[in-house]
Formats: C-alpha cells, structure tokens, sequence
C-alpha cells in the first residue's frame, strides 16, 4: 500500500517538474520578447498542472516557474510580484480547470472563458502591468496600451488553446 503512494508521489513529482521545465523554455527561450511585452505558450504548462493537480500544485509550480526561470535567465533584478502572478496564474487554472468534466465528457467552455480572462486580464494585464510600473517607474497608464496589445492577442490564443487541451481526445492521452 505504502509503495503505490510513493511511486503516486514520484511520478507526481516527475510530472510536475517537466511541466515546469516546459513552462521556462516555452517562457524564456521560446517567446517573442520586447522590453513591454512578452508573447509566448507558456501558459500552457500552467493550465495543464491546473488541469492535472488542482490549484494549490498549479500555484506552487508557477511560483517555482518563475523563480528558476529568473535565476536561469536574468534579465533584470528579482521582482516577487512577478512570482505572486504565477502562483496565482496557476492557481487560477486549477480552480477552473482541475478534475470539472462532467459525465457527458465535454468540457464546460464558460469555465475556459473565466479562467482566461481572469489569467489574461486580471493578472497579466493589470497586476503585471502594475509590477512593470513599479520596477521601470513608468506610468501605469503609459504602459497599458501595449500590454492591452498583448492581452488582445492572447486572449483569443488561450482560448483556443486550452479548448483543445480540455477537450475529450487531449484529456484521455494525459
């Protein structure tokens, strides 16, 4: 009995760790980057732990996503608001995400809606843009238009995206 939760806890482990291993390069590596904006799929590891563990893993992911993903590719000083955001962007995922199949197998599309526009609006357009501000002392309105660019084209990419990873085909390969 004990054995089968150690390797549950490993293979937990595991798994998670790829995730976050994804999330960095799909962030740092893989992205388009200016010094306003960053365009990029690594919100799809997140919404994937969400999916697979619930919030509280999801969030803890994200935090440790962004603190490796800092440390492994500088960029500018450490700023924690940054690593509230992605607890809290992987926690957002997991509330919507996590185990809400229900019997008939299709994935109710309003909670997609909720978790990406709460991931693409209230966190990355507003708490990053205030983060942003905060760091480059830039005004908070000066910077909106561009993250509003961002938000404008990744809103619709999250939404398809997440769509077909919550879809019926994905969901049984994982």
């Amino acid at each position: 009995m004990e054995s089968n939760n150690v390797q549950s806890n490993t293979k937990r482990l595991v798994v998670i760790a790829l995730l976050i291993a994804m999330e960095i390069v799909l962030t740092r590596v893989l992205s388009i980057q200016t010094p306003q904006i960053r365009l990029s799929l690594g919100f799809i590891p997140p919404a994937v732990l969400g999916m697979l563990f619930g919030p509280l893993y999801a969030g803890i992911a994200g935090a440790i996503a962004d603190i490796l993903g800092f440390t492994l590719f500088v960029t500018g000083p450490y700023f924690p608001g940054f690593t509230l955001t992605g607890f809290l962007t992987g926690a957002t995922y997991g509330l919507f995400l996590h185990r809400k199949t229900p019997p008939t197998g299709k994935f109710p599309l309003w909670r997609i809606i909720v978790a990406v526009f709460t991931v693409t609006v209230a966190l990355q357009l507003a708490l990053d843009t205030l983060w942003v501000s905060m760091m480059t002392g830039t005004s908070y309105v000066a910077l909106l238009p561009w993250r509003g660019v961002r938000t404008v084209i990744m809103f619709p990419v999250q939404l398809i995206a997440l769509r077909f990873i919550t879809g019926e085909r994905f969901r049984s390969l994982i």
